[in-house]
């Protein structure tokens, strides 16, 4: 290859290069401009007003967005034309009459609501102490390198918690689970520093019985 041919490749690679990023960062900020599972508050809250309002949520209106809101956002976006993602941007919200400044927000109420949910849950039979040990493992691993940096991004790991795909996520949230929740979040840890925890009345990975045992709370072992 001559000079000038080499370094028409190297610009043409270079060219490429720019438009994958490009279209990357397009893709990443298209996502971010919208509310989907994982995120929480006030706006939420008025998504699932305005579905349930015109009949297209059923579930309560509790500020987090999680299957049932997917569902009825993905309903009532193939109703009324709209690119059918299930997530709440800013063509759906319009649609909904619902004001798309200040996306996406962060409600700490909202993330105590998600982490309580998550709770009772896991760990409705517990007590109040089994409750906080379960959401103390959620935000150990928000701090641990090895899971996602977010508390929506824990909980909604794929496959890290069973009641996601078993229903009991959807259940109603038991009273103690909030306090359970604020208590996990300002930093009360009663496992030690768990990372994991099961029942070994109903686990059925071998994996998980290789983590190394810190603490039993009631009817799950806490393990590092």
């Amino acid at each position: 290859m001559t000079k000038y041919g080499l370094k028409r490749a190297c610009i043409a690679i270079a060219v490429l290069f720019a438009v994958n990023i490009a279209v990357i960062s397009l893709a990443q900020n298209a996502d971010a401009a919208s509310y989907k599972r994982g995120s929480t508050g006030s706006v939420v809250s008025e998504i699932q007003q305005k579905l349930k309002d015109w009949g297209y949520y059923s579930a309560d209106v509790d500020g987090i967005y999680g299957s049932r809101t997917e569902a009825a956002v993905l309903l009532f976006q193939q109703k009324n034309g709209l690119a059918a993602d299930g997530k709440a941007g800013v063509e759906t919200l319009a649609a909904l009459g619902i004001s798309s400044a200040g996306l996406i927000e962060q409600n700490t109420s909202g993330d105590v609501a998600l982490l309580a949910r998550l709770i009772s849950a896991e760990a409705r039979g517990e007590s109040y102490e089994g409750q906080v040990a379960v959401g103390a493992v959620v935000m150990n691993r928000i701090a641990h390198p090895s899971f996602p940096n977010t508390l929506s991004g824990v909980i909604y790991q794929r496959g890290a918690f069973s009641c996601l795909d078993d229903g009991q996520f959807d259940e109603p949230v038991a009273q103690s689970a909030y306090a359970a929740a604020r208590d996990a979040m300002n930093g009360y840890d009663p496992t030690g520093g768990a990372i994991y925890y099961f029942n070994p009345a109903t686990a059925t990975s071998q994996w998980i019985w290789s983590r190394p045992l810190i603490v039993q709370i009631g009817k799950h072992r806490f393990c590092a």
